[in-house]
């Protein structure tokens, strides 16, 4: 069984010697080859240059042959970037987008979905390229960010705390909350079909504020929105939806349609497993943190976690979260031999 195969399987429930295995951000800083090629060109430059994204894509796997799938080196924010509204990194940290996005206005003045294949080529064209590359051995993923978390950044004008512009919409002005919402989400549909289109065997959703939302109001503000893209993709097609911090909410995620729910490190994926329908595949959850100890703590957590759910099909093994800058080598090494070895 290859690892696409293996992956494939796993997104469709089916009972595996040991789960197959990627680690969310899985290309990064904490590779010196990625730093190496960093220091030559600027993270937007690897984003839009399809072979610089491709090179870096490929990192990982080159170094940890064992990995299951290869996640494409990409960014979220590529969204509202073709819709009219660009972003940088702030030389402090976080994301600071061109403008703060709070006038019917300004989200009328966004492009439509019909733009973004154009646009946003150079994501499918790092894709064909992976697609030839890999040659069917792992998994293609493709990915991008929820509605509901991309409109955060544009409604705050980049990074938040508090998250106080966006709520202050939803509560306030429902009508242009949902304006924006319905632009964001026939852009992702869009975009998710070129990636489909490109070779991607899944899809993964990042809704990555999903937890700042008031309980009752998910649903809402964002669940509904990922339940349209999902329903306009390929049935039966793998999508992973991850939502940080939306533990109470995962009942209603395991019905819209996602084959795979991603779950972050404060959850007992065990637990998770058992209340979860049969036909829902679960990935996770080590804590990043972990990679940044020892190699014998890592091996000894990711058994845990692995002793925890044996006989139960549908695990991808996985981080609760993007991996961090500061992870090392040698944990990381250890993280893939580990499940790779277990039976």
């Amino acid at each position: 069984m290859t690892s696409r195969e293996r992956f494939l399987a796993a997104c469709a429930c089916a009972p595996l010697e040991r789960p197959p295995l990627w680690i969310m951000r899985q290309a990064g800083r904490y590779l010196p080859e990625y730093r190496a090629l960093k220091a030559k060109s600027s993270f937007l430059q690897m984003v839009r240059t399809p072979a610089l994204a491709a090179e870096v894509t490929l990192q990982p796997l080159r170094r940890f042959p064992g990995l299951d799938a290869a996640i494409l080196f990409s960014d979220i924010l590529v969204i509202p970037e073709a819709l009219g509204q660009g972003y940088r990194f702030r030389d402090e940290g976080g994301i600071a987008m061109e403008y703060r996005l709070d006038t019917r206005a300004q989200v009328d003045a966004l492009a439509s979905a019909a733009a973004v294949p154009e646009k946003l080529r150079y994501v499918s064209d790092a894709l064909a390229l992976l697609k030839k590359e890999l040659a069917g051995t792992k998994a293609l993923l493709g990915f991008g960010g929820s509605p509901w978390t991309l409109a955060t950044y544009m409604v705050e004008g980049g990074s938040s705390d508090e998250f106080e512009r966006i709520k202050l919409l939803f509560y306030t002005d429902r009508a242009l909350f949902d304006a924006l919402l319905e632009k964001l989400t026939a852009a992702l549909i869009a975009y998710f079909q070129m990636q489909i289109r490109a070779g991607a065997d899944a899809i993964q959703i990042f809704d990555s504020w999903g937890g700042i939302v008031a309980g009752p109001d998910y649903e809402a503000a964002s669940l509904k929105w990922i339940r349209q893209i999902i329903a306009a993709l390929p049935r039966d097609f793998p999508v992973i939806l991850y939502a940080k911090g939306t533990a109470p909410h995962l009942t209603d995620q395991a019905f819209t349609g996602a084959r795979v729910l991603s779950v972050d490190w404060t959850c007992d994926l065990a637990v998770v497993r058992r209340t979860l329908p049969a036909n829902v595949a679960v990935q996770g959850n080590l804590d990043p943190v972990l990679l940044n100890t020892t190699p014998a703590i890592v091996g000894r957590e990711a058994t845990r976690l692995l002793e925890s759910l044996r006989g139960a099909p549908g695990h991808i093994f996985n981080l609760g979260h993007g991996i961090l800058p500061q992870a090392k080598l040698e944990c990381v090494e250890t993280l893939v031999g580990t499940v790779t070895a277990w039976k």
